[in-house]
C-alpha cells in the first residue's frame, strides 16, 4: 500500500499549496487557477485512493458494524481537535470562521456533526470539509451496496453514475439552484430529518437481523444519492462524478486482487473520463471555473493514479510514505494555521516563496504530532473496539 500512502502525499501537498497560495502566492495562483485547479488535481486523486481502498476495508471485515467503528475512530478525532481549535482561535480573535446566516449553532452543529454539512444547505466551518461529505456519501453508498450483495459490481456502479453525470450535465439539470432540496423543504427540516434517516440507516445497517440490515443499507444509499444529486454547492455533474471517480478508485481494486479481469476497469476508465471531460466541457466556464483549469486537473489526477499503480511495486521513498501517513492531518490542519496567519499577518500583496515554504515548515511537524497524539491512538482504540464486538 506504499504507493497510496505516496498519492495521499502528493495530493496533500498540491491541496495546501491551493489554499496558501491566497495568503502567500496570490498573484502566481491567478495566473495558474485558469489552465490549472490544483484543488481539484489534489482531491481527486484522494477520491481515487479512497474508492481502491474504503470498499476493500469493509469487505475485508465483513461486518457493517466494525467498518463504522473504524470510520468513526479513523475521522473524527482529529475532526474534533481541529474544529475545537478554529473554534478557540476564533474566540481569542486570533482566526474568523465563516459567517453561518440565519442557521442557528444548533443546526450547524448537528450538520457538521453528520459530516454531511456540504450536501445539507450548512457552510462549512472550514472550507475543506466539503470533501468528507463526498466520502460520507461514499461510504453509505458502499454499505448499501455490501447488504445486498451487490458490492462486487463497482464497475458498472461507476460507469451508471458517470453517464448520469453527462445526462444530467446535457439536459441542463446543472442549472438546479445551489441546494434545491434544502430551498425547498428548508434547511433546519432538512437536517434534522437527514440526521434522523442517517442515524437509523447506520444502526439497522450494523443490526444482525438481515431485514433490518438491508432495509439500513439501502436507505442510507438512498439518501446519499439524493443529498449529491439535489443538494451539492457544486452542479449536479460534478457531485456524480466524484462518485464515479470513487467507484474507479473500487474498479482498479477488484481488477487488481483478482476479483475481475483488467478489462473491465479498464472500459470503466474509459467511460468515466469521458464523461466526466464531456460533462465539464459543457458545463462552460464560471467566475470560480474554467473548464480547461478542471478538466486538465482531472485527467492529470487520473494519469497520477495510473502512474502510481504501474509503480506499485516498485520501492517508495520512506519520507513520500510518511507524508502520506500524516495526509488526513495536513488536510484538515493546514487551513486552520492559515485562518490563524491571515487573522493576525494578514495576507500577503506580493508572491513570496519564502513564506510559502515556511508555511510548509510550520505545517509538517505540527501534523507529526497530531498524527501521533491524535490521529495514531484514536485508531488504535478503534481497532481494539472492533476487534472486540467481532468477537462478541
Amino acid at each position: 500500500m506504499g504507493w497510496l500512502d505516496a498519492l495521499r502525499g502528493i495530493a496533500a501537498l498540491v491541496v495546501v499549496f491551493d489554499h496558501s497560495s491566497y495568503s502567500f502566492m496570490a498573484e502566481f495562483r491567478r495566473e495558474l487557477m485558469p489552465e490549472f485547479n490544483t484543488s481539484r488535481y489534489g482531491i481527486m486523486v484522494f477520491f481515487l485512493v479512497s474508492g481502491y481502498i474504503i470498499p476493500a476495508s469493509l469487505e475485508r471485515r465483513g461486518c457493517v458494524r466494525t467498518f463504522w467503528i473504524g470510520r468513526v475512530f479513523r475521522m473524527y478525532p482529529l475532526w474534533a481537535v481541529v474544529v475545537t481549535a478554529v473554534l478557540a482561535f476564533n474566540l481569542l480573535g486570533l482566526a474568523e470562521i465563516r459567517d453561518f446566516g440565519q442557521q442557528s449553532p444548533v443546526t450547524v452543529a448537528v450538520a457538521h456533526v453528520t459530516l454531511l454539512q456540504e450536501l445539507l444547505g450548512t457552510p462549512n466551518l472550514l472550507l475543506v470539509l466539503w470533501t468528507l461529505s463526498y466520502e460520507m456519501a461514499f461510504y453509505l453508498l458502499c454499505v448499501a451496496l455490501f447488504t445486498v450483495r451487490q458490492h462486487q459490481r463497482s464497475a458498472a456502479v461507476a460507469v451508471a453514475l458517470a453517464v448520469l453525470a453527462a445526462v444530467s450535465a446535457t439536459a441542463g439539470a446543472a442549472a438546479l439552484p445551489v441546494s434545491a432540496l434544502s430551498d425547498r423543504v428548508g434547511t433546519g427540516p432538512l437536517i434534522a430529518i437527514v440526521s434522523i434517516a442517517m442515524v437509523a440507516a447506520v444502526c439497522c445497517a450494523s443490526a444482525g437481523a438481515s431485514v433490518l440490515h438491508v432495509s439500513g443499507g439501502v436507505l442510507g444509499g438512498a439518501l446519499a444519492l439524493a443529498l449529491v444529486a439535489f443538494n451539492g454547492t457544486v452542479p449536479m455533474w460534478e457531485g456524480l462524478v466524484i462518485l464515479a471517480v470513487m467507484f474507479l478508485g473500487t474498479a482498479v481494486y477488484r481488477a487488481e486482487n483478482g476479483q475481475s479481469t483488467w478489462r473491465p476497469a479498464a472500459c470503466t476508465a474509459v467511460v468515466v473520463i469521458a464523461c466526466a471531460v464531456g460533462s465539464a466541457y459543457g458545463y462552460g466556464d464560471g467566475s470560480h471555473f474554467t473548464r480547461r483549469g478542471w478538466i486538465a486537473a482531472f485527467l492529470l489526477a487520473v494519469l497520477t493514479f495510473g502512474a502510481g499503480l504501474a509503480l506499485r511495486r516498485r520501492r517508495i521513498p520512506r519520507w513520500l510514505t510518511g507524508l502520506g501517513t500524516i495526509s488526513y492531518s495536513v488536510y484538515l490542519v493546514h487551513p486552520v494555521l492559515l485562518a490563524v496567519s491571515d487573522g493576525t499577518i494578514g495576507r500577503w500583496r506580493r508572491d513570496s516563496l519564502v513564506l510559502e515554504a515556511a508555511f510548509y515548515a510550520v505545517l509538517l511537524p505540527v501534523c507529526v504530532l497530531t498524527y501521533r497524539y491524535v490521529e495514531a491512538p484514536s485508531q488504535a482504540w478503534g481497532r481494539r473496539l472492533a476487534h472486540r464486538v467481532q468477537t462478541r
